[in-house]
């Protein structure tokens, strides 16, 4: 299928944009495959297919061919994120305009799922707080698995509308908003997406981008920093944005300084003049990509809000958590249902803050669920980078790996009791052996069915 006529003609007089070029490269069918690596993981996937690094972001590289994601043991455990390279500028984005003072940073990503900036917030604001919502439910599941893979502590998933937070009033050092919108920055990616666009779901799309930043910024600080994005080229949904963010939210632009061997195009919104960089895939490595960042200068009042008092663990129940895992030093534990989880002691009180204004999916990392005399260890310990050096743990080859994350029977030689399922230098996860058997205790909603 061609590309959209409409989209083409409106493009015409966008800067950067150049006709034969961009139809050139959508007709080449040629794929762009990228990774990001976890940098609390000890693992170093793909090193014989790494066919370069990615200038704006230090953990990204590119691939020279795609492998089966799905069947490499390490990418289920988290060691890496399969990323588009446009996107991880947003990595460069944070360099240039936070810095290294990320310490007691609260950053929210308000359209998450499935993961991919929340992972490189979680990464890039280590010691800060990420909090990563999605409004819609199936779509906040998937945030949530590729969250605990991650394995990072200072991340809360919730899954709540834009309008939720406006208790939230001054609460944020940093927002991104990475927009839904039409998609033409897919084009090339994803085919199907040329079928769906239309010059009337462009205007859908900037209207509804509009109603989500006016429901959000007032959660920013004043001073704070504002990150918007999309995946698409059409000026409806990027630069008039930037120009109804400076016109109408009390948003300053920034600048982002950038090479100009990355062949970013940098335009300017027509009012307002606020830089925006452009990503085209003819002059690129990635797919379509604009972002534009803001400051915010309007005054307003902060929030008081109110503490929920989150159930605690019995003595009894801390008790068995200790025997089985010791609690590092600086958490806090709460029970989430039946579980055991921790948080930082910093983010505590943040926690409680947000149960009372938001429907929380995950917080912090789940430890294990009592039962009787046994503690039963959750997969998110599995999956986290917190210190397991004293927990047991059986090395796997990759043939048992795959076993292992089928659900498969494993013949494991060990004595009775839990372990972690270990595979290069990374955990899988937990299975416990007995006299006559092995129980595999894999996510059964993750298990892998490709054969």
């Amino acid at each position: 299928m061609g590309l959209p006529v409409q989209l083409l003609n409106a493009l015409s007089t966008v800067k950067g944009f150049d006709n034969n070029a961009f139809e050139a490269v959508h007709a080449s069918g040629e794929q762009v495959t990228s990774i990001r690596l976890n940098p609390f993981k000890n693992a170093q996937p793909f090193t014989d297919i790494r066919k370069k690094s990615i200038p704006w972001c230090k953990q990204g590289y590119y691939l020279s061919s795609r492998p089966s994601f799905t069947l490499d043991p390490i990418f289920h455990a988290g060691a890496y994120y399969v990323q588009e390279a446009s996107s991880m500028f947003l990595w460069h984005a944070l360099e240039q305009l936070v810095g290294s003072e990320t310490k007691g940073k609260k950053v929210l990503d308000l359209c998450a799922a499935p993961g991919g900036k929340s992972t490189l917030l979680a990464s890039y604001f280590y010691d800060g707080l990420v909090v990563a919502n999605e409004v819609i439910k199936s779509r906040a599941a998937i945030l949530v698995e590729n969250i605990t893979k991650w394995g990072q502590p200072n991340v809360i998933v919730t899954n709540n509308d834009p309008e939720h937070f406006k208790q939230l009033e001054g609460y944020f050092d940093v927002i991104v908003v990475d927009a839904p919108c039409s998609g033409s920055g897919l084009f090339r990616k994803d085919p199907t997406a040329i079928e769906e666009w239309s010059e009337e779901n462009v205007l859908h799309c900037s209207q509804r981008q509009e109603r989500i930043l006016a429901a959000i910024v007032p959660s920013l600080k004043e001073g704070g920093m504002l990150l918007y994005s999309t995946c698409s080229y059409s000026v409806e949904e990027d630069e008039k944005i930037a120009d109804w963010l400076v016109a109408n939210m009390g948003m300053q632009p920034l600048q982002i300084p950038i090479e100009s061997e990355w062949n970013i195009v940098q335009t300017s919104a027509k009012h307002c003049g606020a830089p925006g960089f452009r990503f085209y895939p003819n002059l690129v490595e990635g797919e379509g990509f604009f972002i534009a960042a803001f400051i915010k200068s309007a005054p307003h009042s902060i929030a008081k809000l109110k503490e929920v008092n989150l159930p605690k663990p019995t003595k009894p129940e801390m008790a068995l958590m200790q025997q089985f895992f010791a609690m590092p030093d600086g958490y806090s534990a709460f029970k989430q249902n039946e579980a055991i989880r921790i948080i930082s002691n910093e983010w505590m009180n943040t926690l409680q803050q947000l149960a009372n204004v938001l429907y929380i999916k995950k917080a912090g990392i789940e430890i294990g669920t009592p039962k009787g005399k046994d503690m039963i260890p959750s997969h998110e310990l599995a999956m986290s980078v917190v210190n397991k050096s004293s927990l047991p743990f059986i090395d796997v080859d990759q043939s048992q790996a795959l076993q292992y994350l089928r659900r498969s029977e494993l013949q494991l030689d060990a004595k009775q009791g839990w372990y972690l399922i270990k595979f290069a230098n990374v955990f899988l996860g937990w299975v416990k052996v007995l006299p006559n058997r092995v129980n595999n205790y894999y996510p059964a909603e993750w298990r892998v069915l490709k054969a």
